[in-house]
């Protein structure tokens, strides 16, 4: 199979969703890489369940501080202003729908937008984490995945295969292949990545993409 945009190339694309004032918090994955990639000059706070808001960069190996991690236990940075309290707070926040949106890594998505994101397929975890927490208490959800799995089979479906995170939340999906618009009517394909066909993506989605009429290709 061809190869699509790279998980960073991935990240930068989301970047350009975010907006002055949010308040976004990022799951593990692919997600974790958007901290690196802010532009200067945007005021968006970074919210991570280990319990801090104004999350920065990830730290380089002369900046580590093993008391600064995000929800992947990666060595952060953080901003002017950051704060930090206890997970209790942290969970508060996104219980009490303080988040304007949460980014969050996937295993599989469906058309109707349920997200199942904590149990891997043939493989048994200690427990959910903090992923339905988020997934049902931002006011809106956005997915970063590769499209296929290791094996080649599709994450976007028409039913998930594995448990489910949470129902129908998810609003936009963003993968090496596309960028994907949860609706009423299904999975609207509205970008395509460069060197791919909408037929060529159709093949490796387990669900029916509905062509946007004014297709094109990814811009970072």
């Amino acid at each position: 199979m061809k190869k699509g945009l790279s998980r960073e190339l991935i990240a930068l694309r989301i970047v350009r969703e975010l907006k002055d004032g949010m308040y976004v918090n990022l799951g593990v994955g692919i997600p974790t890489l958007i901290q690196s990639f802010l532009p200067l000059g945007i005021d968006v706070m970074i919210h991570s369940e280990t319990g801090a808001l104004g999350c920065g960069r990830i730290a380089e190996p002369e900046e580590w501080d093993n008391d600064l991690i995000n929800a992947g236990a990666q060595p952060i940075t953080v901003i002017p202003g950051a704060s930090f309290f206890d997970q209790i707070s942290a969970f508060g926040m996104m219980r009490g729908g303080h988040l304007d949106l949460t980014i969050l890594g996937a295993y599989q998505v469906s058309e109707r937008g349920d997200l199942a994101n904590w149990a891997p397929p043939g493989r048994t975890v200690a427990g959910i984490g903090g992923a339905m927490d988020v997934a049902c208490g931002a006011k809106k959800v956005f997915v970063a995945m590769e499209h296929v799995d290791p094996k080649g089979n599709p994450r976007v479906l028409k039913e998930c295969t594995i448990p489910i995170t949470a129902k129908g939340v998810v609003s936009m999906i963003f993968t090496d292949l596309g960028v994907f618009e949860v609706t009423p009517k299904g999975l609207l394909l509205k970008e395509i990545a460069p060197g791919f066909t909408p037929d060529e993506i159709q093949k490796v989605t387990g669900a029916s993409l509905i062509i946007n009429p004014e297709l094109k290709e990814i811009e970072l």
